[in-house]
C-alpha cells in the first residue's frame, strides 16, 4: 500500500451507498442532494450559429437531456449564447446552458451573462500550457497562483452576483506547467488544480459549484476522481460539493461505450457521481441512451444486501489510489497459463464453446480460450468464511470465482473474495451473477464493463467471462474489448478520439473511421484523433501518435505530445499519418483475408 493508506474515498467498499453532497443549482436543475443523477451532453453546432444549437439543444433536450453544454472560445463567441439562449427559451425549453471555457477568461466573463453555469478547467483558464518544463522556486509558483488568482475572482463574484453555477473541470490532458511541474502528471496533480480553484470560490463565500477530474485512461479517471473525494472529506463535511463524472475521448462505437462503462459506471457503482456525460465521437443525441442506461444500472443494480450481523469486514486486499495487479501463483488451465502475471484469460461456457466451434478460426481476435466447465474452477459465496479457510488451508493454488445466484452485487462480491482469499489463488471475474439473461446488447455491454472493467482497474482479476450475453461472438467481443479498454491486455489498435463540439476543425466522425480504415491492424498501437488543441497534445501523453486539428482545413500531427508535423491539408493528413507510423518503424502491412 502507499502512503494514501488513510485515506477514504467510499465509507463501504462491500455495499452501496451514495455520497452524500450539498445541493448545487444550476437553473431549474438541482445537482446532487437527494436530486436523480443527471445527464448532460454537450453541443457539436458551431457556437457562432445559434440556430443549429437551438436545433441541437432542443432534439438533446426530447430524448432527455437535462443539461446542455455548449463551447465559448472568445469573448465575441460568448456574446452568441445570448441568441442560444433567448431561442431556447422561446420554443419553450428550460433545459440550462453551460458555457465551456478554456484559455479565456474574457470569454467566460462575457458567457456567465448569459447561461446558468460556467465551466473552467484549472489546467488553462490563466495559467500556461506550452508543456515547458522549469523548476519553480517557491517565489515563482506563488507569483503565477496569485496572477491566476486574480483573473478567477473576477468570475467567482459575477457568478455569485448573478446566482450562476460552476463547474470546476480538472482535465489529465491539459494541466498546467506550474502543476506539472511541482506535482507531476498524476491524479494527485488533478486533484491539486481543482482545490487551487476550490479554495479561491470558498474565500469569496461562493459554493454553488462542483467538481470533474476526466480522463481518457480509465484507471487515471477512476484513480482521480477517487483521490478527489477522499481528500474532500479529509477537508471537512463543508466541502461536500456535488461531482461531475466523464471519461474524455472515449471514442465512438462499442469501444467507447466500454470504456465510458468502465470509468462512470465503476464510480457510480462505489455512489460517486452526481451529474454524468458519456463522451462518443458519434452525434450527440446518441450519447444520452447510454448515460441513461448506466444511471438506471446502478438504480436497480448496484444495491447490496444489508451485512449478515458479525460477519467478518476484512479490509480491501488493494490500494484504491494507486493500480497494482494482485500477485497470485500462476496456474495452467487446460493449456493456457493463467494468473501470476500472465495474459488475462477468456473464459466461455461449454454451451457458447459448441456455438462457435465450427467457426473458431474465422473468430480473429475474439477467439475463446478456456471452457468454464473444464476449467476445475472452485465457485463459492464470498461470505463462507469456512469455505475459504479450507481453501486457504490447501496446498496447491486453485483458481476461484464468485457462486452464481447469491444476493450480491459482482463488484461488492470480488472484492471480498479478494480480500479473504489468500493471495496465491487467482481468480476467474463474472460481469453478473445473475441466472436470468438481459436481451438487450447494450445493458448487457454496459453491466459487464462496469463491473468487470472496475475490478480489472482495481488490479482484481486473472480471467473474466461475460455471461449476461447470451449471443457467444458478441459475449467474447465484449470480454476482449472490456481488456482492452481497462488496459490489461492490448490486443488492437487502440484510438483516443475526442467528441466533436463547436471547437472541432474537421469532421471527426469521418476522419476516425478513415484513420481506422487505414490502421486497424496495428496492434498495440495507440493513435489519438483530437478536434483542437485544449486536450489534444495532454491526452496524447499516453498516445504513440496523434492527429489534431490545428487551424480550420489543417491537421498537426504528433508523436507523443510532441507535434511534428503542422498545418498539413486535411486531404492528405491521413496519408501523411501512415507515413509517420512507418518512420517510426511502427508500421506492419495488414495481414490478406483468409
Amino acid at each position: 500500500m502507499s502512503n494514501t493508506r488513510h485515506l477514504r474515498y467510499c465509507p463501504d467498499l462491500y455495499h452501496y451507498q451514495r455520497r452524500e453532497t450539498r445541493v448545487v443549482m444550476v437553473g431549474n436543475v438541482g445537482i446532487g442532494g437527494d436530486n436523480p443523477i443527471r445527464v448532460q451532453s454537450m453541443l457539436t453546432s458551431d457556437t457562432r450559429d445559434a440556430e443549429s444549437c437551438v436545433k441541437e439543444a432542443l432534439e438533446l433536450a426530447a430524448v432527455g437531456c437535462e443539461i446542455v453544454r455548449v463551447t465559448a472560445q472568445t469573448r465575441v463567441i460568448a456574446e452568441n449564447l445570448q441568441h442560444i439562449r433567448d431561442g431556447l427559451r422561446a420554443a419553450g425549453c428550460g433545459v440550462p446552458l453551460v458555457a465551456d471555457i478554456h484559455f479565456k477568461p474574457d470569454a467566460a466573463m462575457e458567457a456567465v451573462k448569459w447561461v446558468e453555469k460556467v465551466r473552467v478547467n484549472p489546467g488553462n483558464y490563466a495559467d500556461k500550457k506550452k508543456f515547458a518544463v522549469k523548476e519553480y522556486t517557491d517565489e515563482a509558483y506563488a507569483e503565477e497562483v496569485a496572477y491566476m488568482e486574480a483573473q478567477f475572482v473576477p468570475l467567482v463574484q459575477e457568478c455569485k452576483k448573478l446566482g450562476r453555477a460552476m463547474r470546476i473541470g480538472t482535465n489529465h490532458g491539459s494541466l498546467s506547467d506550474r502543476i506539472m511541474n511541482r506535482h507531476g502528471d498524476t491524479p494527485h496533480g488533478m486533484v491539486e488544480s481543482a482545490l487551487e480553484f476550490a479554495r479561491i470560490a470558498r474565500a469569496h463565500d461562493f459554493h454553488n459549484f462542483l467538481f470533474s477530474m476526466k480522463a481518457s485512461n480509465p484507471k487515471v479517471m477512476i484513480e482521480a476522481y477517487r483521490l478527489l473525494v477522499a481528500h474532500l472529506n479529509a477537508l471537512g463535511g463543508d466541502w461536500n460539493y456535488p461531482i461531475h463524472l466523464g471519461v474524455t475521448e472515449a471514442g465512438d462505437g462499442e469501444d467507447g461505450r466500454i470504456k465510458s462503462a468502465i470509468g462512470i459506471g465503476s464510480l457510480l457503482a462505489d455512489g460517486i457521481g452526481d451529474t454524468i456525460r458519456v463522451s462518443l465521437t458519434e452525434d450527440a443525441i446518441h450519447e444520452i441512451p447510454v448515460a441513461q442506461a448506466l444511471v438506471k444500472s446502478v438504480a436497480t443494480g448496484v444495491v447490496s444486501p444489508p451485512r449478515a450481523t458479525g460477519a467478518s469486514v476484512p479490509p480491501v486486499s488493494y490500494d484504491p489510489f494507486v493500480y497494482s495487479r494482485r500477485a497470485t501463483q500462476r496456474l495452467s488451465v487446460n493449456g493456457i497459463e493463467v494468473g501470476g502475471g500472465a495474459t488475462v484469460a477468456v473464459f466461455t461456457t461449454r454451451k457458447k464453446w459448441d456455438e462457435v466451434a465450427h467457426k473458431i478460426d474465422k473468430l480473429g481476435d475474439f477467439k475463446p480460450e478456456i471452457v468454464l466447465e473444464d476449467s476445475g474452477v472452485v465457485s463459492l459465496d464470498p461470505r463462507d468464511d469456512g469455505a475459504i479457510q479450507e481453501l486457504n488451508a490447501g496446498v496447491e493454488a486453485q483458481l476461484v470465482t464468485v457462486r452464481d445466484g447469491l444476493d450480491l452485487h459482482p463488484i461488492h462480491a470480488f472484492r471480498l473474495l479478494a480480500a479473504k482469499l489468500d493471495r496465491r489463488h487467482p481468480i476467474l471475474l463474472k460481469d453478473t451473477l445473475k441466472t436470468t439473461e438481459e436481451t438487450d446488447f447494450v445493458p448487457n455491454l454496459l453491466c459487464a464493463a462496469t463491473n468487470i472493467g472496475s475490478l480489472l482497474c482495481d488490479g482484481i482479476g486473472d480471467a473474466v467471462i461475460v455471461n449476461g450475453e447470451s449471443a457467444p461472438g458478441q459475449s467474447l467481443r465484449i470480454s476482449y474489448n472490456i481488456l482492452q479498454a481497462a488496459g490489461v491486455r492490448i490486443f488492437k489498435t487502440d484510438y483516443v478520439a475526442c467528441p466533436s463540439c463547436g471547437r472541432t476543425l474537421f469532421n471527426l466522425q469521418n476522419t476516425t473511421q478513415k484513420i481506422r480504415a487505414s490502421t486497424g491492424h496495428l496492434k498495440g498501437v495507440r493513435i489519438a484523433v483530437m478536434g483542437c488543441i485544449v486536450n489534444g497534445p495532454g491526452e496524447m501523453a499516453d498516445a504513440d501518435f496523434g492527429y489534431v486539428g490545428g487551424a480550420p482545413g489543417k491537421i498537426n500531427l504528433y508523436v507523443g505530445k510532441t507535434a511534428v508535423k503542422f498545418n498539413i491539408p486535411e486531404e492528405e493528413a491521413v496519408e501523411r499519418l501512415v507515413d509517420l507510423i512507418k518512420e517510426h518503424g511502427r508500421w506492419f502491412e495488414a495481414p490478406l483475408a483468409a
